[in-house]
């Protein structure tokens, strides 16, 4: 069985790391969503939030599996017995970024196999910080997010 890992802060889950998910699901058998905490933002929602938004859109899909993960993407890829990383890029900024991990983490497991993933066109203009702008200034977002995270959103009193 193949498998893969798609880690990130998911604040929140978009449309574009849903395709990223979508597209993982063509290649892999199984596809890991792994929250993760950084240190160096500041989140919107907590983990626990997070995890639930995903759980909500992944409900029906069995080869989707959602965990939390505090610690290097290396010992998670170890722990799920994967050397697959799947990243999303949208455009040369996180390209750079994606490539300098590859970089530092392959120093830390030879195996390490990151596999990036173009965003669609229709999504490029998309991210979490957009979504949690328009959610802090009051502005529509519905078309930024899975359906499951928009409601989740709505009914835990987080828009304006």
């Amino acid at each position: 069985m193949k498998k893969c890992v798609f880690a990130g802060t998911f604040d929140p889950f978009t449309v574009g790391h849903a395709d990223t998910v979508g597209k993982s699901l063509r290649l892999f058998d199984e596809v890991v969503i792994a929250v993760a905490e950084n240190r160096n933002k500041q989140c919107m929602f907590d983990a626990n939030e997070r995890l639930a938004m995903i759980k909500a859109v992944y409900a029906k899909e069995p080869r989707v599996r959602v965990l939390q993960w505090n610690g290097v993407i290396v010992d998670l890829l170890a722990a799920e017995q994967t050397p697959f990383y799947v990243r999303g890029v949208r455009n040369l900024m996180d390209f750079e970024y994606e490539n300098a991990d590859f970089y530092a983490s392959r120093k830390l497991d030879r195996e390490f196999f990151p596999i990036y993933l173009p965003a669609e066109q229709d999504f490029l203009h998309i991210s979490a910080t957009i979504v949690r702008n328009s959610i802090a200034y009051g502005k529509p977002y519905r078309d930024y997010v899975p359906e499951a995270v928009y409601e989740y959103i709505q009914t835990r009193g987080k828009h304006v």
